[in-house]
């Protein structure tokens, strides 16, 4: 499968920069996981937000280097239950709703997710399936914010952050032919970032 800029072949090293920059995710994890240690060991759906991001990094390099059908699910799926498994705990967490509620909007927030993304698809293309969890960032630390403002303010430094991130990917075709390498591989790294302090948050806001 051929999907990004990089890859000039079918051969297992023709991505070597998206493949490569996938530890990026493996090191969010790890910082992440030594802060979760540090701070709050007993909080167990942190530390399975941690491991999915570990899953993330494994996933994205299988599919920037086989890329193949099977290599997509193990890149998608870890992507997908973070960004349903975090709103999830981040709605209880910062927001304070009541369990069920958060399940309910989580599910709103999965079946939506398919509609808004063919609607700003002409605009982002293939990042068009990560429009929804953007706006969720924004939408939660913008709530959270007046709450707590330090926390909900981190979370909207976040999405912005996440926001250029999302702009690397969705440039990657566009500019390939002024830009060999392609982009995508800022995504891994800037993404990682944002990773690394959405787990940040949530495991600070618990140890405080």
């Amino acid at each position: 499968m051929d999907n990004y800029c990089e890859r000039v072949g079918p051969e297992f090293w023709s991505e070597p920069l998206n493949a490569v920059t996938n530890a990026a995710f493996l090191v969010a994890a790890l910082a992440a996981f030594l802060l979760w240690r540090r701070k709050t060991p007993e909080d167990w759906p942190a530390l399975a937000l941690v491991v999915i991001v570990f899953a993330t990094g494994v996933g994205s390099f299988l599919f920037h280097t086989f890329a193949t059908r099977w290599a997509v699910m193990a890149d998608v799926i870890p992507i997908v239950i973070f960004i349903h498994g975090y709103l999830f705990v981040a709605l209880v967490r910062f927001l304070g709703f009541r369990w069920w509620l958060s399940l309910g909007v989580v599910a709103v927030f999965f079946l939506a997710t398919p509609f808004i993304g063919q609607l700003v698809s002409p605009f982002v293309g293939s990042s068009a399936g990560y429009v929804p969890a953007l706006v969720a960032i924004f939408v939660v630390g913008a709530v959270y914010y007046r709450r707590n403002a330090v926390f909900g303010a981190q979370v909207l430094l976040t999405g912005v952050v996440f926001a250029v991130s999302l702009t690397f990917r969705t440039i990657d075709e566009p500019l390939c032919s002024q830009i060999a390498i392609g982009t995508h591989f800022l995504w891994h790294i800037l993404n990682s970032v944002v990773l690394f302090l959405l787990l940040r948050v949530l495991i600070l806001q618990r140890a405080g």
